[in-house]
């Protein structure tokens, strides 16, 4: 096999079990939010770990965040607030703007549900050498580096 013919199966190797990690974090993700709540789906579990390190935020940073415009995030945090795992109260600095925080309930659920993502991550990677997790943890960095940038036609 060519150097050519390697790099190109290497490529397609690689895309197809990155395709194959998006999917499957796409279903764990809405997993984990309906572990927060029943009523929760989608990327609110990601919005709420947004929100729980941030401490409180404004709803336009969550929106740049996660790439959504102001109408998604406002959706999206009218739920969590319906829900009580968010309050909203307008930002000091900007009357027009609100700032979101994790209510007492909702940092718990969140927390909780945060623990059992971590253990089951343990549990999978509880066999490899710490190294190997440290290598792995700094390719996914840089991994994710390179598609934060737009990819050139």
């Amino acid at each position: 096999m060519s150097d050519e013919a390697a790099a190109e199966e290497a490529f397609l190797a690689v895309e197809r079990e990155v395709a194959l990690l998006f999917r499957r974090g796409r279903a764990r993700v809405a997993e984990m939010s309906r572990r927060v709540h029943p009523r929760l789906e989608g990327v609110a579990y990601s919005m709420m770990g947004f929100i729980e390190n941030a401490g409180r935020v404004r709803m336009t940073d969550i929106g740049q965040h996660f790439g959504v415009g102001k109408a998604t995030i406002s959706r999206q945090i009218k739920v969590l607030e319906g829900l009580g795992l968010v309050a909203r109260e307008v930002d000091p600095l900007d009357r027009r703007s609100s700032l979101v925080s994790l209510t007492e309930d909702g940092a718990r659920r969140f927390l909780r549900a945060r623990d059992e993502r971590m253990a089951n991550f343990r549990a999978l990677l509880g066999t490899w050498e710490t190294a190997d997790v440290e290598q792995f943890g700094e390719l996914l960095r840089r991994f994710n580096d390179l598609t934060g940038e737009p990819l050139e036609a």
